[in-house]
């Protein structure tokens, strides 16, 4: 009978296994911290999960491997073999006297032009790359804030910052966490550069599965960064603003609750009216654009995969597009991959999937949540050649 329930759809496998194990849809959703409305929806196969952090929390609370959950079909795709950069990565972020004053090291302007590289890079979408530069990055900073606690504090900051990015990119939550939690203590007392570690935070929180811890953290950021006066307020501040409330709203999606992804996502777009296109204040990219795109992640959350592909089709037509990173516009890519996968449309899934290899392949190569939605879509026998291609490419058929 086990093997039996390997093959249907994961939401099919959840359904059995809450059965089994007597409890109500609300009571799962109680215990996930969810909606009943989004347990409904991923057991109907209406919303898809293509997290392993959220799949492992819903395996836990059925008291099942997670391995169960992912059945035959999914099992291969979530494992992405770690670069040795990444463990010298943990062990920096690990080790708490490796930056004694005093010591030589890089200047402040060596390190400031060293942090601008890594975020460059990851902007394009190199995260390989980012991870190999990041060991000696957060050891230059280190020292840099131990002899200059002044002038190394912001550039401390947004070393933890890059590298809480790309570590989430690459699926090591545990410790792109610990990054964004240093950036938080670092950051302590600087209201801006607090907010802008909280959008790392807030990132790693919902990666990890948190997303209701993630809406209350964001929330609270948003509003204490927010200028009195929004038309009068450093551009640079309303931006962060304007961000922390766009990952909130992505919280109370992944969440299930439309009305509080509403709400956060119309007060962003109000901001971002006041800010315009074009600017990368604090690395977010914030605009109008992005917000409209955000919409798109959050509608695929919430199920609602026509109204995704409606503001994808809309909003990836404009100027704003065009100026938005190579990250951002591969990472958008793959969620409106998934909102056409939702819809019964494996044809433009896997053209979307295609254009975000080409905009930046490392966001397909190397991002498991990516690989997976790569397995899905070649998993369907309509899916374009280009995209089996790419699957066989991978290792994830």
């Amino acid at each position: 009978m086990v093997d039996s329930i390997e093959l249907l759809p994961i939401g099919r496998r959840v359904a059995y296994w809450r059965g089994r194990r007597g409890l109500s849809q609300q009571v799962l959703a109680d215990r996930l911290g969810k909606s009943k409305s989004w347990v409904d929806k991923v057991e109907r196969g209406v919303r898809s999960l293509d997290r392993v952090s959220t799949i492992e929390e819903i395996a836990r609370v059925l008291r099942i491997d997670a391995a169960v959950l992912l059945g035959r079909d999914s099992r291969p795709t979530t494992v992405v073999e770690q670069s040795s950069g990444v463990e010298l990565v943990g062990a920096v972020l690990s080790a708490y006297d490796t930056a004694p004053a005093n010591e030589a090291g890089l200047s402040v302007g060596q390190v400031a032009a060293s942090v601008q590289h890594a975020w460059t890079a990851f902007q394009h979408g190199r995260y390989p790359q980012v991870v190999t530069f990041l060991p000696g990055l957060l050891t230059a900073a280190q020292r840099v804030h131990a002899n200059r606690p002044v002038s190394g504090r912001a550039l401390l900051v947004e070393a933890y910052r890059v590298t809480a990015a790309a570590l989430v990119k690459l699926g090591v939550v545990d410790l792109a966490w610990l990054a964004a939690d240093r950036a938080m203590t670092v950051a302590a007392g600087d209201r801006v550069r607090v907010a802008a570690a909280a959008v790392q935070l807030g990132q790693v929180l919902r990666a990890a599965g948190r997303s209701g811890v993630a809406l209350s953290v964001l929330r609270r950021a948003a509003y204490r960064i927010a200028p009195p006066d929004l038309d009068g307020g450093p551009a640079s501040e309303v931006s962060l603003c304007g961000t922390l409330l766009v990952q909130a709203a992505l919280s109370a999606a992944d969440s299930g609750n439309d009305r509080a992804a509403a709400g956060l996502l119309g007060e962003a777009a109000d901001l971002a009216a006041r800010v315009g296109d074009g600017h990368d204040h604090h690395r977010t990219g914030f605009g109008p654009t992005a917000v409209d795109l955000a919409r798109v992640t959050a509608a695929v959350d919430l199920g609602h995969a026509d109204d995704a592909i409606v503001w994808h089709e809309k909003t990836t037509g404009r100027d704003g597009w065009r100026w938005l990173a190579a990250e951002h516009r591969a990472a958008h890519l793959v969620d409106a991959a998934r909102a056409y996968l939702l819809a019964g449309d494996p044809v433009n899934a896997g053209r979307l999937l295609v254009d975000a290899e080409r905009t930046a392949p490392a966001e397909i190569h190397h991002r498991p949540a990516a690989r997976e939605i790569v397995a899905q879509v070649a998993r369907d026998r309509r899916a374009p050649t280009t995209i089996t291609q790419i699957a066989t490419s991978l290792g994830v058929t």
